[in-house]
């Protein structure tokens, strides 16, 4: 039942993402669809409730638990990111809206953008982590809790990759390609200069 209600929950966020941005800006009904997209938390609210009432009749606690736990957290974190990612370009292509500004590719810019991105994927497993503690702390049983020991060790793995990327930028920042210089190598302003000033 939890791996169903967690594809349900993905499928039910695009839908009322979309359902969302087509009310905000195709129907003109900016408020019906904020208010449609102000639906999409209820559905890790509806998760996290099931998961705790599963545990809480007696079932075992396996990798479904651990995996709603994850979902929960990501989308609490990233989910934000996604609809804002989704709404600037529906409202490009559709409603005439700006172009997304792109992300910056090299030098200080890249190094912080690349640092928000990991805080955001570090908030998100943190998330997870606390819940699967509190997943463990309930059930009290080690033996009924190595899958979600398993799930916690996962997102000290997401953190770690995040915060290898992270750093790469800051010691290794991306520096942007030099321009390619003129044929002959040598500027022809350059060139005439210098033969004027020899000619003098």
């Amino acid at each position: 039942m939890i791996a169903v209600l967690i594809v349900v929950c993905e499928v039910g966020f695009w839908v009322l993402l979309a359902g969302g941005l087509a009310l905000r800006y195709l129907a003109k009904m900016p408020r019906t669809g904020v208010a449609v997209l102000l639906l999409e938390p209820l559905l890790e609210l509806v998760l996290l409730i099931v998961t705790a009432v599963d545990l809480k009749n007696g079932a075992e606690p396996d990798w479904k638990h651990g995996l709603a736990a994850a979902y929960i957290g990501f989308s609490v974190a990233l989910g934000h990111r996604t609809v804002k990612w989704v709404d600037v370009r529906f409202a490009h292509r559709f409603a005439g809206g700006p172009p997304p500004v792109p992300a910056p590719k090299y030098g200080r810019a890249r190094t912080v953008f690349e640092w928000q991105s990991a805080a955001r994927w570090i908030l998100a497993a943190l998330i997870a982590m606390g819940l699967l503690e509190a997943a463990v702390r309930y059930v009290g049983d080690p033996a009924q809790t190595t899958s979600l020991r398993g799930w916690q060790a996962k997102m000290l793995f997401v953190i770690g990759i995040n915060l290898v990327i992270a750093t790469s930028y800051t010691i290794w920042p991306k520096q942007a390609p030099e321009a390619d210089p003129p044929p002959g190598g040598t500027d022809d302003r350059d060139r005439t200069g210098a033969g004027r000033e020899s000619g003098r």
